[in-house]
């Protein structure tokens, strides 16, 4: 299953890109991606939390990922 990883903000600098395009071997959570993202990257371990958006729309961990998803890594934004 081919899909779209997008990182934004500090993710692209801790990951190194900021688009990959990722093979997931059969259905996959949110949260298994995050996993294997994490195994892949442990520089994402840095960040406690992020939001996930999955075709501009955001989701939460049990959220089934579908070949050709575009899944967007969101870290927190601080303003003031």
């Amino acid at each position: 299953m081919n899909i779209t990883v997008l990182f934004f903000g500090i993710t692209t600098d801790l990951v190194g890109e900021s688009l990959l395009h990722y093979n997931l071997q059969g259905k996959s959570s949110v949260k298994e991606l995050k996993e294997t993202l994490k195994l892949k990257y442990s520089t994402l371990k840095n960040i406690h939390e992020y939001a996930i958006a999955v075709n501009e729309e955001y989701v939460n961990d049990e959220f089934l990922i579908k070949d050709g998803d575009i899944v967007a890594i969101i870290p927190p934004v601080s303003g003031g």
